[in-house]
């Protein structure tokens, strides 16, 4: 799924998570997220300090309701030894997307953000 091509998802479905997110801007973003984790996986690139970006596939399970539970695998350079994985609620996992859809507004770069990477390394819980 390519982030310029995303289309809204269906009302119905975005106004189940809808009361997740109470600031009008993530709100308007809501639609796209929620299409973009629909589309169920992501290529993008994460910039390192001092290198060149490294690649990324993100793939992840879809389930309809906001506190249903979404695994996400993340695998960086086409490499199985780089793989990732984090388990947490969709309507969590959909704020990171609203992110990453915010990020590339602003930089037209896919990547999640810095959260998203702190919580799938365990530094966050």
């Amino acid at each position: 799924m390519r982030i310029d091509e995303l289309v809204p998802a269906d009302p119905r479905a975005v106004s189940l998570y809808t009361p997740y997110y109470s600031q009008a801007n993530r709100r308007r973003y809501l639609p796209y997220a929620l299409s973009l984790y629909q589309g169920s996986s992501i290529e993008g690139s994460r910039a390192v300090e001092g290198g060149a970006p490294i690649s990324f596939v993100a793939t992840w399970t879809v389930t309809p309701l906001p506190a249903d539970m979404t695994r996400c695998h993340l695998q960086f350079n086409n490499d199985a030894e780089l793989t990732y994985e984090i388990l947490l609620p969709n309507h969590e996992f959909l704020e990171y997307l609203i992110d990453m859809l915010m990020g590339y507004q602003r930089m037209q770069k896919t990547d999640f953000p810095g959260a998203f990477y702190r919580r799938l390394l365990g530094y966050d819980s």
